[in-house]
Order: C-alpha cells, then sequence, then structure tokens
C-alpha cells in the first residue's frame, strides 16, 4: 500500500480528496473562489466535516459562481442560516457573500482571480520538500502577503493560515510530506494515472 499523508486518515471522501485534488495546482476562476469559500468556513471546524458539506454548499452557493452569489441579498443570507447542509454561521455567509463581490474586484483588477492569487508564488508552484507532517508550518511570508492583500480587497475569513491551506489545497505549494506517493506524483507535474489506492 503506498504511503500516504496521515492528515486523511482511511475515509473514503478524505482519501479521494488527498489523492485526486489536494495539491494539484489549480488556475479555474470559479474552483478557486470555491476553495476560498470552503477555507474560511472550515475555520474552527475540521476540513472532513466541510468535505462532507461541499455538495451543499455547492447547490446553496450557485455553485460557486461569483456573479450570482455577489449579487445575494439579504433575503438570501436569511435562506442560507436556515440551510442545514452548510455551516450556519452568519459571519461565515455573509463573508462568501463579501467574498463574491471581492473575486469580481480582484477580476477587474487583475484580469482574473487566478492572476491575482497566484501571483504570491510567481505563477509557479512551490515545493514543500517536507519529510515529516510536523515540518509543514501553518503559515508563510507568502500566506501572510496574500492574507494582507486579500484583505484589501474586501475578501474576509482569509487570515495567514486560512490564506495558506488554500495555497495547499490548490498546488500553489505541494505539502504532501516527501515519503507520500502524491508528492513525487506533483513534484513530477503528473495527474494521478490510476484509481487511487484503497486506503
Amino acid at each position: 500500500m503506498p504511503e500516504r499523508c496521515a492528515w486523511c486518515g482511511n475515509d473514503p471522501l478524505y482519501t479521494a480528496y488527498h489523492d485526486l485534488e489536494w495539491g494539484v495546482p489549480k488556475h479555474d476562476d470559479r474552483h478557486l473562489f470555491e476553495m476560498l469559500v470552503l477555507e474560511g468556513a472550515q475555520a474552527g471546524l475540521s476540513w472532513i466535516t466541510i468535505l462532507k458539506k461541499r455538495e451543499n454548499y455547492r447547490r446553496a452557493f450557485d455553485d460557486f459562481d461569483a456573479d450570482k452569489v455577489a449579487r445575494y441579498t439579504a433575503a438570501d443570507v436569511e435562506r442560507l442560516m436556515a440551510d442545514a447542509g452548510i455551516v450556519r454561521n452568519r459571519l461565515k455567509i455573509e463573508s462568501a457573500i463579501a467574498n463574491a463581490r471581492a473575486t469580481l474586484e480582484a477580476q477587474a483588477r487583475f484580469g482574473s482571480l487566478d492572476a491575482c492569487l497566484w501571483r504570491f508564488v510567481d505563477g509557479v508552484p512551490r515545493d514543500g520538500a517536507r519529510a515529516a507532517l510536523a515540518d509543514v508550518p501553518a503559515e508563510t511570508a507568502e500566506s501572510k502577503a496574500m492574507s494582507r492583500e486579500l484583505k484589501r480587497l474586501g475578501f474576509r475569513f482569509v487570515g495567514p493560515t486560512v490564506c495558506y491551506a488554500f495555497m495547499q489545497a490548490v498546488g500553489m505549494v505541494n505539502d504532501h510530506v516527501a515519503g507520500c506517493f502524491r508528492h513525487r506524483e506533483i513534484a513530477a507535474g503528473q495527474p494521478l494515472t490510476s484509481p487511487p489506492p484503497r486506503p
């Protein structure tokens, strides 16, 4: 059985996320907006909690269409507060709407959300090359700079730790531990070419 990062455990949903998505470079604005919202929603909770609610979030937030979410009103906030399928935290819900509006601002200013965000690693994924999970930092100079810029643009729930988790998730940094089979594949620019190994 190949070695995985220990954080994903044996939950099939978590291992699929680890194997197929986490750390793979992403450049689609809709996906980047989704991950900013989900990472913000995760604050104070476990990531598996958010993963289990992900499809509910996609339904509740118009599949993370920033144009649509940016037009949400107070009535939409109340609709979302009544939705048991998502985290019903008013500040997090309101931040998702604010982040949609800030996404449109970033697109207008930089051409795309992708261009706005990836400039913090000069457009090139960083290889963390961590020997063990204990070597992975909670934040970096790049995530601090991203946090400052996103807050300036009007984004919320984007502290340096949230930004670093986001950077890991969308492949701005390859923080799979060195012994993990996905670290080698992602570092080589290889997608997963066979079904994920069973946990």
